[in-house]
């Protein structure tokens, strides 16, 4: 069982030729809305990675929240932990360049009312794979983490979006999952020590004995352990919309894990479908089923 504990959006999305600069008004190409936040994004990766699938999160009291949870409901995730706030359902404002590049300002919502209560009523269960994300109250990750080592689970801390409050919880996380501007800034937070990015990923794997794994797009993913040091390729494409493409990895790399995969297979297959993902526009809609990451793996 895969169980994610975050965010709960809906995206609302611009299309333009080129990012604005500061100050500058651009014209968008068209306007789509789609179900988004990070936490559901990633119970939706699972779901379709093949994964009982429970999601424990927050919409609000309005027309938002149906069309927010409506991929969710079809791909049969658990909602049983599901809270509705006397508040507005989370919103992501997103704008998405023609090369695939996006800025994305991010409005909590009824995420900012995900408390430690919830994280209680998930009834956690030995080997229970837990993902958890930053666009909930940091005191809800850290009593999350907190949870899942009690119940004997497995905790993946996805470090996004960056939040410096966040940098003393990543060594209670069995797996941290960063993209590599994240983990640069949190290196610097924890005054990791090394030359470069490996060095520092390794130093902070052997301090704290957990795996650390940083995505690196185009270039695959890194990801350090107490014992060894992997670097594993993703598949070449010509991206349409990388909004998404670090959930589907999250979201597979537990189901993965849950299933008994080792660390190395595992990663390879969330590398792939994070690419796949890129290859349509929005989050959500663009999460790959797994007939289709197969058929690129092989």
């Amino acid at each position: 069982m895969i169980v994610v504990i975050g965010s709960i959006n809906l995206d609302l999305i611009v299309k333009v030729e080129r990012l604005p600069k500061p100050g500058e008004t651009v014209p968008g190409r068209d306007f789509v809305t789609a179900p988004g936040g990070k936490g559901a994004n990633q119970a939706l990766a699972a779901a379709r990675a093949g994964a009982a699938t429970r999601m424990v999160g927050a919409v609000g009291d309005d027309a938002f929240a149906e069309e927010a949870l409506a991929l969710l409901k079809g791909a049969g995730v658990g909602l049983s932990g599901l809270y509705r706030a006397e508040t507005a359902t989370g919103t992501a404002h997103i704008l998405v360049e023609r090369s695939g590049e996006n800025t994305i300002a991010v409005v909590p919502g009824a995420n900012a009312e995900v408390s430690p209560l919830h994280v209680r009523q998930a009834a956690l269960s030995p080997g229970n794979h837990v993902l958890l994300q930053l666009e909930v109250p940091i005191a809800t990750v850290d009593a999350a983490l907190r949870a899942v080592r009690s119940a004997g689970a497995v905790s993946l801390l996805n470090t996004a979006p960056y939040r410096e409050e966040a940098a003393s919880l990543l060594g209670d996380a069995d797996y941290v999952i960063a993209n590599e501007t994240e983990f640069d800034l949190y290196a610097d937070a924890l005054a990791l020590k090394g030359n470069d990015r490996q060095a520092r990923m390794c130093d902070f794997s052997v301090r704290t004995g957990r795996t650390v794994i940083v995505t690196l797009g185009a270039d695959g993913v890194w990801a350090a352990t107490p014992e060894t040091f992997l670097s594993v390729p993703t598949i070449r494409i010509d991206p349409v919309d990388t909004v998404g493409a670090g959930d589907t990895f999250c979201g597979y790399l537990a189901t993965q894990l849950a299933s008994g995969h080792g660390l190395e297979q595992s990663l390879r297959q969330a590398a792939v479908a994070g690419a796949l993902a890129c290859l349509k526009p929005g989050a959500q809609p663009a999460i790959p089923h797994r007939a289709e990451v197969d058929a690129a793996l092989a």
